[in-house]
């Protein structure tokens, strides 16, 4: 655990990993549960009922869940899927299934039929909880699939609840048997299944501590928007907000409403929260947000997309904090990381590495990058929070690794303080005249202009200079797109930053593509 009162020198060169050989997630997450009646969540549904669970509670409806889905015949290592929102029953599910030492798929409620089949089938998931809303979406074609519960339906999810007991023992698991698969936004080719291990919840809690400014602390109560399929909401959020005893706001939404944010943090006094970068650049919009919502946040952290120096401006005003950034993939998260608390913050910057992690920027071979140089950014193993390997793939395990480097595909630079400075995914870096244009610096600026609600930047073929930047744009609401406009925002990048980086075309979209964690995929922007 990390703690407060020392520089991050100290924090981070003192910081050594003391892992137990035998660690269960579902255990870990209930140790709190010890009959005091602490609260562990809070539930708003749709309708607006609000619901509270305490540790206890908790435990004892895992309890039953585990032993319900053990006499439907699920055993140790086979794989249950998740398909829920943000509510009571995703987290008793999960709690239940690491219990069990059964492996957890987690799936996103906005994924079709096709995105379903092929995470169900490639991982031979055996069982399925979800509700009658998304079970019109699972496909009947799944051999694997036995067996699924119902939240709200039958087959019923509480039915056999009631039929079970609230007595079980949690399986003896390791800190390195598989405990669930998350599979990958798909930014760069078809989603591959990461198999994380038990150990991996361990291994999160420095990276959600430190831009959390040293969680827990009195008071704390922690909500996000992100939905609990993705690392960022189960492992960023849920599971280590339950293992550190702070208790988590649970709001199902259909779309993220930005004024309905403030009023849920305000209703419910939420002092922590993690608020991706699409979720920030929409509550920019939102006016007067500190004189019309009484909230009162004491940490704010995001990551997904960097942000740049204007969001950074305006959290400090709207929020009242600072908005620490943090980096990680689904493979390997929350590597790096700001706090505001602890050391200064760089605008643009991503942050320094995270206590416990060996983070670097390296060549394509696996050979460290002087400071000031661009490499891969990549994490050394071994590492508790760094994934098994992709399930079913050993050649795209394989390739992930340059000796004991995990490449995570981002393109950055380190500097002399130690500061990661984002430049692109290897893939969306432009190619212009000799020059090597990372995306972020132009997003970040265009982010800047007075007419621009979101950006991206990526390159278009140019029979001289092989590619030249081209700009996708989202105009702030009540502004029309024009071609003044259009030159107006070309001027602005060129006086800014470069000419090579001025986009030399500005194209205006109603909104842009999105993964379901709300990051921008620039390969269908490229494909236009």
């Amino acid at each position: 655990m990390l703690q407060r009162g020392r520089s991050y020198d100290e924090v981070y060169g003192g910081f050594h990993w003391d892992l137990p050989a035998r660690f269960n997630i579902g255990a870990a997450c209930l140790r709190h549960a010890d009959g005091s009646g602490k609260l562990a969540l809070i539930y708003e549904a749709p309708d607006g009922v609000v619901e509270r669970f305490s540790f206890d509670d908790l435990d004892k409806l895992s309890n039953r869940c585990a032993n319900a889905l053990a006499g439907l015949g699920i055993a140790r290592g086979d794989r249950v899927g998740v398909l829920l929102p943000q509510r009571p029953e995703t987290a008793i599910a999960h709690l239940a299934i690491y219990k069990l030492g059964a492996v957890a798929v987690p799936l996103f409620v906005q994924f079709g039929p096709d995105a379903l089949e092929h995470r169900l089938a490639d991982s031979g998931a055996k069982a399925l909880i979800t509700d009658r809303e998304n079970l019109a979406n699972v496909p009947a074609t799944l051999p694997e699939l036995k067996t699924m519960l119902l939240v709200d339906g039958k087959p019923g999810f509480w039915d056999a609840l009631d039929r079970a007991s609230d007595a079980f023992t949690p399986a003896d698991t390791g800190i390195d048997d598989p405990a669930l698969i998350i599979y990958t936004s798909g930014t760069t080719g078809k989603p591959k299944g990461a198999l994380h291990a038990h150990r991996v919840l361990l291994g999160h809690l420095p990276g959600v501590q430190l831009p959390h400014d040293f969680m827990p602390q009195p008071g704390d109560l922690y909500w996000t928007p992100a939905d609990w399929a993705w690392i960022g909401g189960l492992l960023d959020v849920l599971l280590p907000s339950l293992y550190l005893g702070v208790p988590v706001l649970a709001h199902r939404a259909r779309k993220f409403d930005p004024e309905e944010a403030f009023g849920l943090m305000a209703r419910h006094g939420v002092r922590n929260a993690f608020l991706p970068p699409t979720a920030l650049k929409m509550m920019r919009t939102v006016p007067n947000s500190r004189g019309r919502f009484e909230f009162a946040m004491r940490s704010v952290a995001s990551g997904g997309e960097a942000l740049g120096e204007d969001i950074l401006g305006w959290g400090r005003d709207a929020l009242g904090v600072a908005i620490n950034e943090f980096y990680g993939q689904t493979e390997a998260n929350l590597l790096v990381g700001n706090c505001a608390s602890l050391y200064p913050l760089k605008p643009g910057s991503m942050g320094r590495p995270i206590p416990g992690h060996r983070v670097a920027v390296v060549s394509p071979d696996g050979e460290v990058m002087p400071a000031g140089e661009t490499g891969i950014v990549a994490v050394q193993r071994p590492d508790p929070v760094m994934f098994l390997g992709y399930l079913n793939n050993l050649a795209a395990t394989t390739a992930k690794f340059a000796g004991d480097w995990c490449l995570t595909g981002d393109v950055a630079l380190q500097d002399d303080d130690g500061y990661v400075w984002y430049k692109g995914r290897e893939d969306d870096l432009i190619s212009s005249g000799g020059y090597r244009i990372g995306p972020t610096d132009i997003e970040d600026c265009l982010m800047k202009h007075e007419a621009v609600l979101m950006a991206a930047a990526v390159g278009m073929p140019d029979k001289t200079r092989g590619e030249l930047v081209r700009a996708f744009v989202v105009a702030k609401p009540g502004v029309a797109p024009q071609p003044e406009l259009a030159d107006d925002i070309r001027a602005f990048v060129g006086r800014r930053l470069a000419w090579y980086q001025a986009p030399r075309e500005v194209v205006f979209l109603d909104e842009l593509p999105l993964t379901a964690t709300g990051k921008i995929i620039r390969r269908d922007l490229r494909e236009r």
